[in-house]
């Protein structure tokens, strides 16, 4: 019954027969096999068939949830007794959103030491992409805004707030100043993240609060390339103040202050609302609680 589960999980992550078989390791025939075997047990349809993948039905709605709790389950009940057996062990995903990615290593490192024998995997994807894989037991456990947008059901831990600065040529137009506005920020060129990521939403709502229309030079989805950019001396961006630290400012570009209005969000660790919470999750909580209290956590 668990690996037809999982082919139902499958199928809602891919949205594609042979995409999803691919994903569980076993043939087309197969995994449309183990879900008709699944319609025959409940006497009612669950996909909704055609040349191709057209959706579930209502009754197939309803199984992909149970779908997903139970999966859940018995992969954290492997899981713990494993952990008693063996100590904690593993693989543990994480997906975090881009301006969080850099602040990851404040979480594993630490995990890591104490627990060794677990390994990591870390994505970057947008906030949407971060609550939908959680959902679809993609992750284990996400980095995002946790105050901006809905978050859904999942529980979150607050770790510390985003707070925004211009990075900008050291002998730029105002490369010189010591705070700057968001009425400011708005006439300079700007390469920033792309629109389906909700720092870039953040950013666009802040300028045009403050009269200005963003009209970015360069769009990226990734930081890295917007901070490549940056250190050229020819391009400036908006970024969080901790991810500017973390990548590393030279003496030619600075980060600025914005300023008028002061403007902050919240970043958080989520994690799947499910009890009982697996051993590798729980032990990840720990870490992001030690975390928020180094950090300052957000109120």
């Amino acid at each position: 019954m668990i690996d037809k589960l999982e082919f139902v999980l499958a199928l809602a992550r891919e949205q594609h027969f042979g995409r999803a078989a691919e994903a569980c390791s076993v043939s087309q025939p197969t995994l449309s096999a183990g879900i008709k075997q699944l319609e025959d047990t409940f006497g009612v349809l669950l996909v909704q068939r055609g040349s191709r993948f057209r959706g579930f039905t209502p009754e197939g709605e309803r199984v992909l949830e149970w779908a997903r709790r139970i999966v859940a389950d018995t992969r954290a009940m492997r899981q713990e007794v494993d952990a008693l057996k063996h100590g904690l062990a593993g693989h543990l995903q994480i997906a975090a959103i881009p301006t969080a990615l850099a602040m990851t290593a404040m979480l594993t490192t630490p995990y890591r030491a104490k627990h060794p024998n677990v390994r990591f995997t870390i994505v970057s994807r947008t906030s949407i992409q971060v609550l939908s894989m959680l959902e679809n037991l993609e992750v284990d456990a996400g980095l995002t805004y946790v105050d901006n947008e809905p978050v859904g059901n999942v529980n979150t831990i607050p770790l510390y707030y985003e707070e925004y600065r211009l990075l900008i040529s050291s002998s730029g137009e105002l490369g010189h100043r010591e705070k700057v506005t968001w009425a400011e920020v708005g006439k300079v060129p700007l390469c920033l993240l792309t629109p389906d990521m909700q720092n870039r939403r953040i950013i666009d709502r802040l300028l045009r609060s403050a009269g200005a229309e963003p009209s970015p030079t360069l769009e990226s989805n990734s930081m890295i390339v917007l901070f490549a950019h940056v250190r050229t001396g020819k391009w400036a961006s908006i970024m969080p103040a901790k991810l500017a630290e973390t990548l590393g400012l030279t003496e030619s570009v600075r980060a600025i202050p914005i300023v008028e209005p002061a403007a902050t969000h919240a970043i958080g660790l989520v994690v799947p609302d499910r009890e009982p919470t697996t051993p590798l999750i729980k032990a990840l909580i720990a870490e992001a609680k030690q975390l928020a209290i180094l950090l300052g956590r957000p109120s």
